[in-house]
């Protein structure tokens, strides 16, 4: 697989976790901030490295659900592996304008 294969599948990647919401908050994870990898293996594989905005999110096993689901129907992607991390532990800073701006934070 190409770079450039790789930088498409990635941008759709992006495209669906756009589509992907903490129930409790109404802005998506990707401008949450809590995405911090996206590699795209040359076997179709994604590895991946998420967060959540609190260790203890009660969604938890709904959202890794939703990305592993959402991430693998992206045409190009065999399977996809999320990894729970929390280092670094999440902050606001994380979040884009776009985020802040709709949770009132700017």
């Amino acid at each position: 697989m190409t770079q450039e294969e790789k930088t498409k599948i990635e941008e759709r990647i992006v495209d669906v976790l756009k589509t992907v919401y903490d129930p409790e908050i109404p802005v998506d994870i990707w401008n949450l901030g809590m995405i911090y990898k996206i590699d795209v293996k040359d076997d179709g594989t994604v590895d991946m490295d998420m967060t959540f905005t609190a260790p203890s999110c009660p969604a938890a096993d709904f959202i890794l659900e939703d990305v592993r689901t959402k991430v693998e129907s992206v045409d190009g992607v065999k399977a996809a592996n999320v990894n729970l991390v929390f280092d670094p532990v999440w902050d606001q800073s994380m979040m884009s304008e776009e985020a802040r701006v709709e949770l009132g934070l700017d």
